[in-house]
């Protein structure tokens, strides 16, 4: 149990910053927590955003990890609305953007990341929008209603989930990405193909190999010129709309670290306690970059059950408690009607097997490197999922014709394939 006249500083209210505070307590850290955050929520979680959120099926109380008012009982003091300006690692301090100073035993980095902003011509334009925050949000609904036309530039999961809210909303959007298939850097080709004929057979227009020049503004006697009025590609093609959603990426906000002589790469590097070169700072969440035990390589995961392990872990290491074991990533998105579910990592597959029958729904796609099983995406399909994250633990051999096979359970086909192992 840490002292109670220790410290803790936790820099970022999301999601990995709020399970760092609520794991201190329950693993018995009876010492000060300060929670800093610089929007003026509680701790919220960020999934619900581009989804049931945005679509307008739950309300802003539906989004906070905890009833606001356990924060106080647990004693966390929140200090909302502020950022941290700098860190004096010699000296254990912080210093706030209002100019106070925190003093810390053990500091914790959970900034999380930051959109990556379009460079073009014409992005600050008024209805160009990121989808981030609350705040970000509740600017976007008005851009989703019936006969508007929205023009979404980036076609990951994040473009696709607002283009099927704004589908079934009754607006017209048009996903525009640069590359030659939707979803390129996280999916396998066979899953590419399955969302864009999801989307098309849904009144999503898709327009790929697509790259924006520019965006322009309206123009004429009773306009200002100040809001987006199209798109304009590259080969000169030029798209009209109401409003603009940028979803090109994150990237990690570790310049904090970095100015305090921190380790960093494409993250905060930290062990598999979550420290990063510091002892007495952690890092956690979509800043930290940290060793995968699945793919044996250093990764930035961006990722809510990853973020919510990294906290747990850096939690036991202050409380000198025992970590949690590792587990096989695992990611989900809805689209639609459709609910992904992807297990493991991708990446290293030279085999990818489709398991699926006449109806669009349940499909499922498994990803073998040399036979062994590195990774899953399971559509309206939680039995293939749930055996496929047991598989990948496992580093299991699944029959491949099995695996394709839908007239064999999942559980047979797991069972199988782990009855070997033992052997």
């Amino acid at each position: 149990m840490a002292k109670t006249s220790e410290t803790v500083i936790i820099l970022g209210a999301g999601q990995a910053g709020g399970q760092c505070a609520a794991s201190l307590r329950r693993g018995g850290f009876e010492g000060r927590i300060v929670l800093v955050g610089d929007e003026p929520h509680p701790p919220y979680q960020r999934p619900p955003l581009s989804k049931t959120y945005l679509s307008g099926e739950i309300d802003e109380s539906r989004l906070w990890l905890q009833p606001p008012e356990t924060w106080a009982e647990q004693e966390v003091e929140l200090r909302l609305s502020s950022r941290a300006k700098r860190i004096d690692p010699d000296r254990k301090l912080v210093i706030l953007s209002n100019g106070r100073e925190e003093s810390y035993t053990h500091l914790v980095i959970a900034t999380g990341s930051r959109v990556r902003p379009l460079p073009v011509p014409g992005a600050e334009l008024d209805g160009v929008r990121y989808l981030r925050s609350i705040a970000d949000v509740d600017a976007l609904k008005a851009d989703v209603q019936p006969g508007k036309r929205i023009a979404i530039i980036g076609g990951g999961y994040i473009g696709l989930e607002a283009a099927s809210v704004a589908a079934k909303l009754g607006a017209t959007p048009i996903v525009i990405e640069a590359m030659d298939r939707l979803l390129a850097r996280v999916a396998v080709p066979e899953v590419s193909q399955f969302y864009r004929d999801a989307h098309e057979t849904r009144g999503v227009t898709i327009r790929l190999d697509a790259q924006v020049a520019a965006l322009k503004p309206r123009s004429g006697f009773f306009s200002r010129g100040t809001d987006v009025s199209r798109v304009e590609l590259k080969t000169g093609e030029k798209i009209a709309c109401d409003s603009v959603l940028v979803g090109i990426g994150v990237m990690p906000n570790q310049e904090i670290a970095a100015a305090s002589g921190l380790e960093t790469g494409n993250g905060i590097m930290v062990d598999d306690q979550c420290r990063t070169s510091d002892p007495n700072i952690y890092a956690i969440g979509d800043c930290a970059e940290q060793h995968n035990w699945l793919t044996d390589t250093r990764l930035r995961l961006e990722s809510v059950p990853n973020a919510l392990d990294q906290a747990k872990r850096a939690a036991a290491a202050i409380c000198g408690g025992t970590a949690p074991k590792p587990e096989v990533p695992w990611f989900w998105s809805d689209q639609f009607d459709l609910k992904l579910q992807t297990a493991g990592l991708i990446g290293t597959q030279d085999t990818t097997i489709t398991r699926g029958g006449d109806a669009e729904t349940p499909r499922s796609f498994f990803h073998l490197a040399s036979g062994v099983l590195i990774a899953a995406d399971c559509i309206n399909d939680p039995q293939s999922f749930m055996a496929a994250k047991m598989m990948i633990q496992k580093r299991a051999r699944p029959e491949p014709a099995a695996l394709a096979n839908s007239g064999i359970a999942m559980k047979d086909v797991m069972k199988a394939a782990l009855a070997g192992i033992q052997d």
